[in-house]
C-alpha cells in the first residue's frame, strides 16, 4: 500500500486532473491519495477570510471568483448538467450562505473554518472524475480521520484517536483507492483545525506511519528536491538521494519542497519518501531515506523570507541563560510563532521568527513589559548546508548582514 501527494500545482486545472488519473492509473498497489486545494486557492481563502473580517463587501467577488474557478473545472471535466457540477454549485452555495449569516470571532478559528474548505472541494471534484473513469475509488473527510487538538492553524496531532479513526476508516475492503485532504483535520468536537501552511506533506506522513505504507510519494512541479530555488539560483541541480537528517534541516531552514514537520513520522518507521515531478512520473526524482549515501555533498541554499529580527535586552541588566531564556521560550512557545534562529549574549537576545501578524505584534507587546526592543522587519534568513567559504560568499553577496551563525558546516545569515 502507498501513498501519493498532490500539491496544489499538480491540480490547478482540469488537465492536471487528468494527468493525476494517468498517474494513478499506471499504479497495482492500493492507494491513499492525498490531494491540496486547487492552484493558488489557499492564498485566495486567506484573502477572503481577511476581506469578510473586516466587513469589506468586496469578499463577495473573491468569493464568486473562487467558486467561478472551481466550477470551470468541473465542467471542462464533467460538462455543466452533470451531478457533479450540481453537487460543487450546492456546496458553494450553502459555503456562502454561511459566510453571509456568520459573524467574526477569533482571529484563528475563522480562519480555519474558510480556508480549510479549498482541500475539502478539490478532492471532491478529483474523485469524482477518477471514480467516473471506473476507478475504484472512495472519498472520506479527513476532518473525520486527523484528530486535532484545538490550537488552531497549527493544530497537534492526538495520535491513539487519530489512528484508530484512520483504521476503522480506511481498510480497503471495499474499494482499492481513497481519496482525502492534505492539511486539515478537526477537534474531537468536530471542529475544522489545519496543521500549517503547506501541511499537506505531513497529512501523507501521518497516513504513511498509521498505515504502514511501503512509500510516500510527493509528486511537485520541480524533478526532484533540488540544492537550491532555481528561481533563485538557475545553477541549482538535483539531490538524487538525501537522508531523514538532511530533509530535516533543509525543511527546518526554509526549503519549500516539503513540510518541516513530515520528516518524523516517516523516520519512525523508517518509511522511505520520493519526491517526483508530476510533468515527468518516470523521472528519479530524489529519495529521503535512512540509507542515503554518505560521504560529501555539494552546498545547498536555502533561502526564508517573510522574516523579523527580534533584539532583546532585559531592563533590568539580568544575565539571559536561566530564567530570561526559559520564560522568553515560553511566551513564543505559547504564541505559535515559529522561531528560526537564535543568538544570545550575556544581556541580550537575538531571534529571527516569520512574521505573522497578528501573533508577532501581540508578542512583542508582552515582551515589552520586561525588554528593551530593537526589530528589523522585511529580512530573509539565508542558510548554506556543507557550507565553503565560495559557498558563504556567493550567498551573501553585497546584502546588508544583521546577524551570521556558523557552525561545524553551516552558515546562516539574516539579511536585508
Amino acid at each position: 500500500m502507498r501513498v501519493f501527494k498532490f500539491g496544489g500545482a499538480s491540480v490547478r486545472d482540469a488537465e492536471g486532473i487528468i494527468n493525476l488519473h494517468n498517474i494513478v492509473n499506471n499504479e497495482n498497489d492500493r492507494l491513499v491519495i492525498i490531494v491540496s486545494a486547487f492552484g493558488k486557492t489557499t492564498n485566495a481563502l486567506e484573502r477572503l477570510h481577511l476581506a469578510w473580517r473586516c466587513g469589506d463587501p468586496g469578499f463577495q467577488s473573491l468569493l464568486g471568483e473562487i467558486m467561478s474557478y472551481h466550477l470551470q473545472v468541473t465542467e471542462k471535466l464533467f460538462g455543466n448538467i452533470s451531478p457533479v457540477f450540481e453537487m460543487i454549485n450546492a456546496v458553494f452555495r450553502e459555503f456562502a450562505d454561511n459566510m453571509q449569516s456568520g459573524k467574526p470571532d477569533d482571529f484563528d478559528h475563522d480562519y480555519d473554518m474558510i480556508v480549510s474548505n479549498g482541500e475539502v472541494w478539490s478532492t471532491m471534484i478529483v474523485e469524482a472524475y477518477l471514480r467516473s473513469r471506473v476507478m475504484n475509488s472512495k472519498w472520506v473527510d479527513a476532518r473525520e480521520l486527523i484528530i486535532t487538538d484545538k490550537r488552531h492553524r497549527d493544530a497537534g496531532v492526538l495520535w491513539e484517536a487519530s489512528q484508530h479513526a484512520v483504521k476503522e476508516r480506511i481498510t480497503f475492503n471495499e474499494v482499492d483507492l481513497y481519496v482525502t485532504q492534505g492539511f486539515i483535520g478537526a477537534t474531537a468536537e468536530g471542529e475544522a483545525t489545519t496543521l500549517g501552511r503547506e501541511g499537506s506533506d505531513y497529512s501523507a506522513a501521518l497516513f504513511a506511519n498509521m498505515l504502514d505504507a511501503t512509500d510516500v510519494v510527493v509528486w511537485k512541479d520541480v524533478p526532484g528536491i533540488m540544492n537550491a530555488d532555481p528561481d533563485w539560483m538557475p545553477s541549482a541541480v538535483v539531490l538524487p538521494h538525501i537522508s531523514y537528517l538532511e530533509a530535516v534541516e533543509m525543511t527546518y531552514s526554509g526549503a519549500k519542497i516539503i513540510h518541516p514537520k513530515t520528516i518524523k513520522p516517516l523516520h519512525n518507521k523508517k518509511i522511505p519518501m520520493l519526491v517526483k515531478s508530476f510533468t515527468d512520473p518516470g523521472g528519479a526524482g530524489t529519495i529521503i531515506s535512512d540509507d542515503a549515501p554518505q560521504g560529501d555533498m555539494c552546498p545547498v541554499y536555502v533561502k526564508k523570507e517573510g522574516q523579523i529580527l527580534i533584539s532583546l535586552i532585559p531592563k533590568d541588566l539580568s544575565f539571559v541563560m536561566g530564567d530570561n531564556l526559559s520564560r522568553l521560550f515560553y511566551m513564543v512557545a505559547q504564541s505559535g510563532l515559529k522561531v528560526n534562529l537564535v543568538q544570545t549574549g550575556a544581556v541580550s537576545i537575538n531571534i529571527c521568527v516569520d512574521h505573522e501578524e497578528p501573533k508577532i505584534s501581540e508578542v512583542m507587546e508582552e515582551m515589552k513589559q520586561d525588554y528593551s526592543i530593537l526589530y528589523n522587519d522585511g529580512v530573509e534568513m539565508l542558510t548554506v548546508r556543507h557550507c565553503t567559504d565560495e559557498a558563504a560568499k556567493t550567498v551573501a553577496g553585497t546584502r546588508e548582514v544583521f546577524l551570521s551563525q556558523r557552525t561545524r558546516n553551516t552558515v546562516r545569515l539574516v539579511v536585508r
